[in-house]
């Protein structure tokens, strides 16, 4: 087990330096950036000594006096060390503005990722095992609603519809009254009452998908010849389900937990945009619109590195689950 651990680590490493040199080359290919543009609007209004003066100052500052390939190492080795560079933008340090939004992004995902998993997983086994009932049929449907409709959608919806029924104003993840204030208990509890919408939307999507999937899986499980066999040996139903096979059917449950993380953190950009939350979609969606390149740069590198984290504890978690997957 630890030798399988090991191999998959070693994997990553290179794997994470390839993502590196790629995505910051992409996010340069366009012509100019939010510099150039900030260059240009000083030139155009000023156009005097002082004017170019601070435009050459700004492209010592950034690095742009150099060519790609050592701003790249400066950046590379800076990250390492968890300096990320300033950002271009908001003239300040990019690891200040992750900090920042990076504990209610994280509250928003995992708190999506276990309603995602405690949903889907009972109510794809009762489906699966309740075959072609009403039950199942109904839960199907709401199943292909919940995969069909847009999670911004439900998210407006669900505005609107507590505004109007409850006169509560669910936009950002505080009241007006403690926006900015001092963390107290007041405050604390005012967060839980607005972090259950985007909880439940960014996970509704992914609780429909999961859940089919969860059902597909199991029926075929259900199939299978050994689970006749422990019928036919006098096992309990339930136990023939949950201990045989439900721990069969659930691996590509646990493969696709390892790439949940990242994409619920990148989904939720339109949702929290909608919502008004002060996560790291947002600030990734504006970094990419004005290339902003360190900022940019730094938050697709900390997605990858959540990607490959997450990857590692799903090969981790199969292994465990089936014990085959070690000796491949």
């Amino acid at each position: 087990m630890i030798t399988y651990i090991i191999r998959r680590i070693l994997i990553a490493i290179p794997t994470l330096f390839a993502i590196s040199i790629i995505g910051f080359i992409i996010i340069q290919l366009p012509e100019g950036d939010y510099l150039d543009r900030k260059i240009q609007q000083l030139e155009e209004e000023f156009g005097d000594s002082s004017s170019l003066a601070r435009v050459e100052e700004l492209r010592v500052r950034y690095g742009l006096d150099k060519p790609m390939w050592m701003r790249y190492f400066k950046w590379l080795s800076g990250f390492v060390r968890g300096d990320f560079g300033e950002s271009f933008e908001y003239e300040r340090e990019v690891n200040e503005l992750i900090w920042e939004r990076l504990t209610y992004t994280l509250l928003i995902s995992i708190g999506s990722l276990i309603f995602t998993y405690i949903i889907a997983i009972p109510v794809g086994i009762y489906s699966a095992t309740h075959k072609y009932q009403w039950s199942d049929n109904t839960l199907t449907f709401l199943a292909f609603v919940g995969m069909s409709l847009p999670a911004f959608l439900v998210a407006l919806a669900l505005m609107v519809f507590i505004f109007k029924v409850f006169d509560i104003p669910l936009f950002g993840l505080f009241s007006a009254y403690y926006e900015g204030a001092p963390w107290t208990f007041g405050k604390l509890n005012d967060l839980l009452n607005h972090l259950w919408i985007p909880v439940i939307v960014v996970g509704l999507n992914g609780t429909a998908a999961l859940m089919r999937i969860m059902r597909g899986n199991l029926l075929d499980v259900l199939g299978q010849p050994f689970v006749q066999t422990a019928r036919a040996k006098g096992l309990k139903e339930s136990v023939v389900v949950i201990k045989h096979a439900v721990r069969i059917a659930i691996n590509p449950l646990v493969s696709i937990l390892g790439m949940s993380l990242p994409s619920i953190i990148s989904g939720a950009t339109i949702v929290s945009i909608v919502l008004g939350l002060p996560t790291v979609g947002p600030l990734l969606f504006r970094a990419l619109l004005n290339e902003d390149i360190y900022l940019a740069g730094t938050l697709i590198m900390m997605y990858s590195i959540l990607l490959i984290i997450g990857n590692l504890f799903a090969d981790i978690a199969l292994a465990w689950v089936d014990p085959r997957i070690r000796y491949e």
